[in-house]
């Protein structure tokens, strides 16, 4: 009698708790990003074509020390992710000029909620009901902290328009994400995007006239620590969790973008945060929270049910 391999749950378990862990980290690297922004004496596009050309840079020279270079098959492979990055850069920075940040802001917030539609139509991964509500939740929470804020803006229809535009690009680019993991490895799609939102950041900040010229030795620091931040450790750690965790999962970690800014903004930069704010900040790490117990709990529960069938 031939005996059934052992499923081993702690590896896959493992696994998951890596991949959330790691998105954890890589939404707290991006939280740094409007912190840093502050600093960088330049144009919104202006900021985002050298940060990206930067980022490219680093991680096709990384990849080539480790002797696996970009090809051209995974530049390819990553165009569609890369511009829907770049799009979707482009079209926040200009949406905060034409309405408030706060409408900005809540519009990109909904981003869960289309990726959980996609995920669940295309990728078969299946959301519980209380999974769902904890999101609902989230995302309440997440309005709340941003409502409860300082305006800096007007709003126009128009900024609103291009806000949810950059709100669907940002979610094409984690569908592009997980989608790509069948053709190419994570650190491969990374680098392709970083490639294509750098070509297309470039000539936007040059065309609508932001100043391109060599950034102040302050300002390169700045640069490099938010391509550390938000490039390396953000882009890289999301791209790899993706392959590990649901995709609505990675998602929904992102509502947690506008907690640790506001939270990195009190801390740095001096802004107050409201009782109001506080209060909708604990929800939304609650909320969250116990999405990620309950996902390592049904990977437990899954694990254990292919046990007893095998």
């Amino acid at each position: 009698m031939c005996a059934t391999p052992a499923v081993d749950v702690s590896d896959d378990l493992g696994d998951v708790s890596r991949g959330l862990a790691g998105a954890g980290l890589a939404v707290c690297a991006w939280s740094t990003g409007t912190v840093i922004a502050k600093h960088i004496d330049m144009g919104g596009l202006a900021i985002g074509a050298y940060r990206f050309i930067i980022f490219a840079v680093a991680i096709v020279v990384w990849m080539w020390l480790r002797k696996q270079p970009m090809s051209w098959r995974a530049f390819r492979a990553s165009t569609w992710g890369g511009i829907a990055l770049g799009a979707d850069i482009a079209l926040f920075f200009t949406a905060v000029k034409e309405t408030s940040i706060v409408n900005a802001t809540i519009i990109g917030s909904l981003q869960p909620v289309v990726v959980g539609v996609i995920a669940a139509r295309f990728f078969g991964e299946h959301i519980r009901g209380r999974d769902a509500l904890w999101s609902l939740v989230a995302i309440a929470g997440v309005f709340v902290v941003v409502l409860s804020g300082p305006d800096t803006g007007d709003q126009s229809l128009r900024g609103d328009l291009l806000a949810a535009a950059a709100m669907f690009s940002w979610s094409a680019y984690f569908i592009a994400s997980k989608e790509s993991r069948r053709r190419i490895t994570s650190t491969e799609f990374t680098a392709g995007t970083a490639i294509w939102t750098a070509l297309i950041c470039t000539p936007l900040a040059v065309a609508v006239g932001q100043d391109m010229s060599m950034p102040s030795a302050a300002s390169w620091g700045w640069l490099l620590a938010m391509t550390v931040g938000s490039g390396i450790v953000g882009h890289v750690l999301m791209n790899w969790s993706l392959v590990r965790i649901p995709l609505w999962v990675g998602s929904t970690f992102t509502l947690l973008i506008p907690v640790f800014s506001a939270l990195l903004a009190w801390g740095f930069l001096g802004e107050a945060i409201t009782p109001a704010q506080a209060a909708a900040m604990c929800v939304v790490i609650a909320s969250l929270g116990r999405i990620v117990h309950d996902q390592r709990r049904q990977v437990t529960a899954e694990i254990a049910t292919e046990e007893v069938v095998t």
